[in-house]
């Protein structure tokens, strides 16, 4: 599954990868799932996206200022891809890096999602600080000029739980949008 968004965009989101019941049968990444609705409802209330919801690819979505990819880029088995699975797609998150020449502000939605990005830069040639930055929500690091921002997945485990609330989520984006800013 492709990544998704504006080839301009200044912040990327990094996910997991594509849900069985979402993107793998919508055809776009956080489509048409619950997962989905958090992500591109956030985006919206923080300027990144022209409507709240995403059904399916024709639905006239468009994100501004931003692009949303993921580790591994197939629906995996009970949802947590394998390390040879995530290693194996990283070369497509390389090559959508290497063509996202204004990327500033990345967020990583969940560990896994974090850990992959700095492998992925690593993979890139990045310099990395020692300690690696650590996995917390609304945690920011700055790696390899690059601001990143971490946050919960919005996994139905988290949102159903509320270990991710959207006043949280919403803080995660809005911090997104002041490093932007110019």
């Amino acid at each position: 599954m492709p990544g998704f968004g504006d080839p301009a965009a200044r912040m990327l989101v990094v996910g997991l990868a594509p849900a069985a019941h979402g993107g793998n049968r919508t055809g776009r990444i956080f489509t048409g799932d619950e997962s989905g609705n958090w992500l591109y409802a956030a985006l919206h209330r923080a300027g990144f996206a022209n409507q709240p919801t995403s059904r399916d690819r024709n639905d006239g979505l468009a994100l501004r200022d931003a692009f949303i990819a993921a580790v591994a880029r197939c629906a995996p088995p009970a949802n947590r891809p394998t390390p040879a699975e995530i290693a194996t797609c990283r070369r497509y998150l390389v090559g959508e890096l290497d063509l996202l020449a204004r990327v500033r502000v990345v967020v990583a939605l969940g560990k896994i999602a974090h850990d992959g990005f700095l492998a992925t830069l690593r993979a890139r040639g990045a310099t990395l600080p020692r300690p690696l930055p650590r996995f917390a929500h609304a945690a920011e690091h700055r790696v390899a000029d690059l601001t990143l921002l971490c946050s919960y997945h919005p996994s139905q485990q988290n949102t159903f739980t509320g270990k991710l609330t959207r006043p949280m989520f919403d803080a995660v984006f809005a911090r997104a949008r002041m490093l932007l800013v110019d």
